[in-house]
Formats: structure tokens, sequence, C-alpha cells
């Protein structure tokens, strides 16, 4: 499956963006980044759905303006003005080439969800490759309103048990991607998560 990072010149604050072009061109989350619309035309001129990881700002801002130049089916765990198709735990959703099943990763936000098929991870920000607070097997941050860090911990169990062997590609919301053992990273993630204690020095 060809997957782009449509997002990955932005100079500003956003989200990881991914768009899989083969067979059914879908977006994974819309981001933040001016000129997205842009990067997506580059690729296709068809994109034919979005799927939300959750609906955080960085994650959705440029979603408007996404539906109003390629009118897209959008996939949403939590209510949107732009939801075409709601989604929850179990359902199944094609992003790009695949089959992908939704699993309810809630703790960093009350509507996450994570994409898992036989080969790949989209995991949002439950679980990421690196960012500034670990090099290898990190995990969303649960010091704001709303967030919990006993919930996050469940999803990231719930998601390894539900996630095949052999996957190879992690798409995360934020820091590098990934390929090579994604359950490795996914447990090293679920080991730091599991200590309670603060992400970042300031928490």
């Amino acid at each position: 499956m060809e997957v782009h990072h449509v997002t990955e010149d932005a100079e500003t604050f956003t989200c990881n963006a991914y768009l899989a072009v083969d067979e059914r061109a879908t977006l994974v989350d819309a981001g933040a980044m001016d000129g997205v619309v842009d990067d997506i035309h580059s690729h296709t001129d068809d994109l034919e759905a979005v799927v939300l990881t959750h609906q955080h700002g960085d994650h959705v801002a440029q979603l408007e303006a996404v539906v109003e130049a390629f009118d897209p089916d959008v996939y949403a765990y939590a209510d949107h003005p732009a939801r075409t198709h709601p989604i929850d735990d179990g359902d199944t959703v094609r992003i790009g080439t695949e089959e992908f099943e939704v699993v309810f990763t809630p703790g960093h936000a009350d509507d996450h969800v994570s994409f898992v098929s036989d080969s790949t991870l989209f995991s949002g920000d439950v679980v990421v490759h690196d960012d500034g607070a670990f090099d290898y097997g990190s995990f969303g941050r649960t010091d704001m309103a709303g967030q919990s860090r006993e919930r996050l911990v469940e999803s990231i169990r719930d998601l390894l048990e539900r996630m095949p062997d052999g996957v190879e590609h992690m798409y995360a919301g934020h820091g590098s991607v990934f390929h090579g053992d994604v359950r490795d990273v996914v447990e090293t993630a679920l080991e730091r998560a599991e200590k309670r204690e603060p992400k970042y020095p300031d928490e």
C-alpha cells in the first residue's frame, strides 16, 4: 500500500496526516497545515474517504477545507458536522488496499480510535514511535483535562491483544513513520505508560 505523509513539510504545529492512494484514496486525519489540500492534489484528484483517529484540533483543523475540495466520505467515532459515517469499536474500514479493524483506544482523547490491518497500524496519538519524550516506543500525553493515563494503559493493552502478529508498518499521529517490529514498539510504549510517571517534566 502506497502511503504519503502529506503534512511532512509543515512549518506549524500539526499532526501527521497520511494519504493512501492505492485503490481507494483515503486520508487518515486532516491535520492543521495550510496547503494540505494542495499536497493531496499532487497525488490524487479523487479523494474518496477521510478517516479520523480523533478530533483534537491538530488532527481536524483542515477537515472542512478537505471536504470542500474533494467531497469525500468522512468516518469518525464522535459526531462532527462533516461526518458521513459513524464508526465504532470492531467496525472495519477500507484504507487504500486494505481492510482495517477499528479499535477504540481512549485515554488521550475520549473519541480516539486506531486502525489496524494484517500489516499496518494507524495509531493516532495513543502510541507513537518517537517524540520529544522518548526515541522508541512512546504514548499520547494524558496530563490535560479529560485525559486519563489509566484509560490509555487499558487502550494500549487492548490494541496489543487485537493487533495481528506481523504488523510491520506504523503510521502515528506524531513523530516518524516506523517500519519493522511494530509489536515491540507498542509493548515498549505500554511498559513506559504503566510506570505512571509524568511523560514530560512539567506534567
